[in-house]
């Protein structure tokens, strides 16, 4: 499902992240799916689907992750963005918090 709605900015914003200057179609089917990774791994954490297309903590952990993956290093990545990801979640909770004390009662 991920991998085949992925933006292309996005795609292009990852790949300009990553130092990837070259169109290649193995390339950007790698990173096409090391995206949809970070994204049903981020989602999870998350508790809902994040908008990756827009600045914030969950774009930043995208981009992250996905260059974490690339260097074979998925396994110290959650320990070293431990805190952003925690920040991610709390600012969703107050969010979430702010939107329903806005609704009057019925």
């Amino acid at each position: 499902m991920y991998r085949t709605s992925i933006p292309p900015e996005l795609l292009a914003d990852v790949k300009n992240c990553l130092n990837i200057t070259w169109d290649d179609d193995a390339t950007d089917a790698k990173v096409s799916g090391i995206i949809a990774s970070a994204m049903v791994y981020l989602d999870d954490k998350l508790g809902e689907a994040a908008d990756y297309t827009q600045d914030g903590y969950p774009r930043t952990l995208l981009m992250e992750y996905v260059r974490y993956a690339m260097d074979s290093a998925l396994d110290v990545f959650e320990n070293n963005y431990l805190s952003q990801i925690l920040a991610m979640q709390n600012n969703r909770k107050v969010s979430a918090y702010a939107l329903e004390s806005s609704v009057p009662p019925q």
